[in-house]
């Protein structure tokens, strides 16, 4: 119980300053004390350590790279600014095996797919901010055929790359810290769940995620029901129901079953 409470007061103490700093939606800091509270006081800081990379290492790019992504805000789904949706998706797996450590404080598979998780997490959101830098078209992962800067399911070879560098932090960190020991292979399982689970990520933007069309300005768009324009937005592909976020929570969920796999 003390534990908690002082997880609960470490998360605050991060989420205030993340929301002060506008890294946070006022909706996002509530979602992100109750992600943080459920790692920080049920996991330790062991734990911590690996959800502060994430969220620090993200947030940090996502205003590095403002300028670079500013002409493409009209095809993401949402902002900088992380709202509820957004922190659950990306910490709503790990949340649940830093859960799962408190009723099998002994077992080395819920540190193995909470890192992978977070691993995956940031390897897609790493891919995102760097991947605009790219010099040429991305490709769809599909077929190879060149696309538009900031489509879903594009990948590049800075895309790649820095995928490959989130998942790395990740896990290289998890090695360093793990409770368990064994840094080569936790550092290795980590990295490569990671790397799969934001190609996975990718492989549904391609495939089954809703992306619309804005008829004013022909551009496809992942914003739904108005486009930044202000045009409604209508759908030309994908299942309906299978947002931004759920694809989010998809690779998370695939890096922690992968790593777990491996």
């Amino acid at each position: 119980m003390l534990q908690l409470i002082l997880g609960f007061l470490f998360a605050a103490l991060i989420v205030f300053a993340a929301w002060r700093a506008r890294s946070l939606s006022r909706s996002g800091a509530w979602g992100a004390l109750l992600v943080g509270t459920a790692i920080f006081g049920l996991g330790g800081w062991p734990w911590a350590v690996l959800l502060l990379a994430f969220f620090i290492s993200s947030s940090a790019l996502s205003r590095a790279f403002a300028k670079q992504k500013a002409s493409l805000n009209e095809k993401f789904d949402k902002g900088g600014q992380r709202d509820i949706g957004q922190v659950l998706a990306n910490g709503g797996i790990a949340s649940v095996f830093a859960g799962l450590n408190f009723f099998f404080p002994h077992a080395s598979w819920t540190w193995i797919a909470f890192s992978a998780s977070l691993a995956a997490v940031n390897a897609d959101t790493w891919a995102t901010e760097l991947g605009v830098l790219n010099p040429t078209m991305p490709r769809l992962i599909t077929n190879g055929k060149p696309v538009e800067q900031g489509t879903s399911g594009g990948i590049s070879v800075y895309g790649m790359l820095a995928a490959l560098g989130g998942a790395a932090l990740i896990a290289i960190l998890a090695g360093l810290v793990s409770p368990f020991g064994n840094f080569w292979m936790v550092t290795g399982v980590a990295t490569l769940g990671g790397l799969l689970g934001s190609l996975f990520d990718s492989l549904l933007g391609a495939t089954v995620q809703a992306i619309y069309r804005c008829p004013h300005c022909d551009k496809e768009t992942e914003k739904h029901p108005l486009h930044t324009c202000g045009t409604p937005t209508v759908q030309v592909r994908g299942w309906k129901w299978l947002n931004n976020d759920l694809v989010n929570l998809g690779c998370a969920l695939a890096g922690a079953l992968i790593g777990l796999a491996l």
